[in-house]
């Protein structure tokens, strides 16, 4: 496995990976005409955004497995004056999950954090209607802190909780 840092060529791959994940795990908030439709396009905006023009407090981090794409972590440092940094998103793709790949991107991203925000905690925000997720950050000693309610992109509401960790340091493998 080889973990980098993504460049603005890595666009497509992130960006369909983000969006085909949606549409494989959020079936049950986002509607189907998102989905169908808008997805793509919104991902590929944002992930242009970002790897265009990063904030300053920004890591981006692909992963590839024999040479090919197999995921993405995207984190931002100091969000959160309670929390601290947030992992924004944690993707792998389909025939990549259970090896390492997610747990690898995970501890790659808290040694960024932990070099530039190392008095900070973690934290990320997962919705309910993600089980596997929960379970493998709960596996990674998260800890269920809050609840509330992601305002999705089609104007639904969906249960979100924010699981913690007390530090970077706690994720480094």
């Amino acid at each position: 496995m080889f973990i980098r840092a993504a460049t603005a060529n890595d666009l497509h791959d992130i960006a369909q990976l983000h969006a085909k994940s949606w549409q494989e795990n959020y079936t049950e908030v986002l509607s189907s005409d998102y989905l169908a439709h808008r997805v793509i396009e919104e991902r590929t905006q944002l992930w242009a955004d970002r790897l265009t023009a990063p904030s300053d407090n920004q890591l981006v981090l692909i992963a590839q497995l024999n040479g090919v794409f197999s995921g993405f972590i995207c984190v931002f440092g100091d969000k959160h004056p309670q929390f601290g940094s947030i992992i924004d998103n944690l993707h792998v793709t389909s025939d990549a999950k259970g090896k390492g790949i997610g747990t690898q991107l995970l501890s790659s991203a808290a040694k960024w954090v932990h070099t530039h925000y190392k008095d900070l905690g973690v934290y990320l925000e997962v919705l309910e209607c993600n089980p596997k997720a929960i379970g493998f950050y709960e596996a990674l000693g998260g800890q269920k802190r809050s609840e509330g309610y992601w305002h999705t992109p089609c104007g639904n509401k969906a249960k979100e909780f924010i699981y913690t960790w007390k530090g970077p340091s706690t994720l480094i493998r």
